[in-house]
């Protein structure tokens, strides 16, 4: 779209204000992912960080758009950019994330994956609770 077309499109107050909200949220989402990507200490955290904060921070700047020219034409290249976004987001970090963990990728700080070694299940929890003395009484005897 040239700038001669873009200064054609008629914003009103109230939709204005939305558009520049919604860019602010988007930057704002933006910016934690940033900073989790250099902060967080290994891949799991950092793919967690900045999937959510880029999946949310960049559909909020794709509905700004779509506020801002409406629901034809460019606005509707922003709605289905924002479907693409939460569609394709999640698919691509749970990916780096089983291949980080096929890779042997540790977890920061002793953290093991659900299931394997180190970890309690609710189901070995639930066992041992189970596990009375012969003679004792549980709640559901009366």
């Amino acid at each position: 779209m040239t700038a001669e077309a873009a200064s054609a499109v008629s914003v009103g107050p109230v939709r204005g204000a939305l558009v520049v909200l919604l860019v602010a949220v988007g930057v704002a989402f933006l910016t934690v992912g940033a900073v989790g990507l250099l902060r967080l200490p290994d891949v799991y955290n950092r793919m967690h960080a900045t999937s959510k904060a880029t999946t949310l921070g960049a559909a909020s700047i794709a509905l700004a758009a779509f506020v801002f020219y409406g629901p034809g034409g460019d606005g509707l290249i922003a709605l289905v950019t924002v479907v693409f976004l939460f569609v394709t987001a999640p698919t691509g970090a749970h990916m780096i994330s089983q291949a980080a963990h096929r890779m042997g990728v540790d977890f920061f700080g002793g953290v093991t994956w659900p299931g394997e070694g180190g970890g309690e299940r609710a189901e070995d929890v639930g066992q041992e609770q189970d596990d009375s003395p012969a003679g004792g009484t549980s709640p559901g005897d009366d």
